[in-house]
């Protein structure tokens, strides 16, 4: 079989999407902005979006993945996404793709798939605390829905924050990660072709 036929899905697998326009551009524009969202939590930044997006993936989460997820990351998928976006990762990344969320450096939770909870997660070692997975959670709406308060490094004094499609029980989830520190998973929100960082640094409650 030709990569002529996979990606254009006469072999009879699916149909392989391109990434992005220019990988190096595209990936290093995203870099920032992903390091602008941790070193900010709560601040919501725009993405490039890929030429190509597979079905089950927002345009960030597809252009997080195609920055971060390499030979080396590997990454967890829900069993519900479809086969086109596990090819379309094995191609553009070379990532493994692996059965057990733990096992993963990066954790995808696109909308209306059950995820792990943080705690099933790499929350890195005490020598190697960097060695821990970050976690993509597609919500509902970034901007609107029940604001929260964020605290902590790269916030003064505190943060607002309109997040809408959070997984039932988060909350709870992410005191338990902030009280591991320096330990814990780092997550990322994404919504359409926007990002917004919650490093385990941070504090985050409902707004009074």
């Amino acid at each position: 079989m030709s990569v002529h036929e996979w990606m254009n899905g006469t072999s009879g697998a699916p149909t392989l999407l391109p990434g992005f326009d220019d990988p190096v551009s595209g990936a290093q524009a995203t870099f920032r902005a992903a390091l602008q969202a941790l070193a900010n939590p709560g601040t919501v930044h725009r993405v490039e979006p890929p030429r190509g997006v597979p079905a089950g993936l927002s345009p960030a989460m597809t252009a997080m993945l195609l920055t971060l997820a390499d030979v080396d990351a590997a990454v967890w998928l829900p069993p519900s996404l479809g086969e086109g976006a596990r090819a379309f990762l094995r191609f553009h990344c070379a990532c493994p793709l692996v059965d057990q969320p733990a096992q993963a450096r990066f954790v995808v939770v696109p909308a209306g798939c059950a995820g792990p909870a943080l705690e099933d997660c790499d929350a890195g070692e005490p020598a190697y605390p960097d060695r821990s997975a970050t976690m993509l959670i597609e919500v509902e709406s970034l901007g609107g829905g029940a604001p929260l308060r964020l605290s902590g490094p790269g916030i003064p004094d505190s943060r607002s924050l309109a997040v809408s499609g959070l997984p039932e029980g988060f909350l709870g989830q992410w005191a338990a990660n902030h009280g591991r520190f320096p330990l814990g998973v780092d997550v990322f929100l994404v919504q359409g072709n926007l990002i917004c960082g919650l490093p385990r640094t941070a504090r985050c409650v409902l707004e009074n």
